[in-house]
């Protein structure tokens, strides 16, 4: 077994697993893996971050962000959980299983974010036995591959917009809406230069929504001609 799932606590490692379909159909259920989630996508982002700054001492700051792009991709983080054995552990309702839930790059990197999200406080939140864990699947991903995936990321190249014409600062999403079913989770997201919103999405996802946003903010400025 992959040392990302072995826990003290068998039950924080059980919650990471644990998608909202699968409390909606057993009540008995405390929480889903929703708020872990968060908490992991926070952490790889750092680490992803603080590992390219390491290995690549004169990469520019844009290079820097396209690899990190890469590094957390939906796609690439759903190949970690399947290197780690992360997919079939999940535990989905019985909805998700039928649309294909364990071979939904989406809910398979979700997942992978949050036990990343839990290993870390399962381990007293110390990061760097987080980093022990996950810098070695950074080691596998090529240098060619994540060139290739950062080219299309609507997030990547929105951000590098806004930095070139506006600010410096990143631009900010925002959840506006979560809703629909377990089965059909509905989210809408708004993407802020600012106090501006740029761009609005919707998706199955906060990550596809906030995908859609950056292509809604992308069309935009390409309209005004100023992309």
């Amino acid at each position: 077994m992959h040392k990302l799932l072995t826990f003290k606590d068998e039950k924080l490692l059980r919650r990471a697993l644990t998608h909202r379909s699968y409390v909606s159909e057993n009540p008995g259920e405390c929480e889903d893996n929703e708020r872990l989630e968060f908490l992991g996508d926070a952490l790889l982002t750092f680490l992803s971050g603080e590992y390219l700054y390491r290995r690549h001492p004169k990469m520019t700051e844009d290079e820097l962000t396209r690899r990190r792009s890469a590094l957390v991709d939906e796609k690439q983080l759903a190949k970690f959980a399947i290197a780690v054995g992360i997919d079939l552990r999940m535990r989905l309702g019985k909805g998700a299983i039928l649309d294909g839930g364990y071979q939904n790059a989406n809910l398979i990197s979700s997942t992978f974010e949050a036990v990343v999200g839990a290993y870390y406080l399962d381990n007293n939140s110390d990061i760097e036995a987080v980093r022990a864990c996950v810098e070695p699947l950074f080691d596998l991903v090529p240098e060619s591959s994540a060139l290739s995936v950062v080219t299309v990321d609507a997030k990547n190249r929105f951000q590098q917009w806004v930095q070139t014409n506006i600010t410096p600062k990143p631009p900010k999403y925002v959840t506006v809406s979560a809703g629909g079913t377990a089965h059909d989770p509905q989210f809408i997201s708004q993407v802020y230069v600012g106090e501006k919103v740029y761009g609005e999405g919707r998706g199955r996802s906060k990550k596809d929504a906030e995908k859609q946003a950056a292509e809604n903010a992308l069309g935009k400025v390409k309209k005004q001609r100023v992309f």
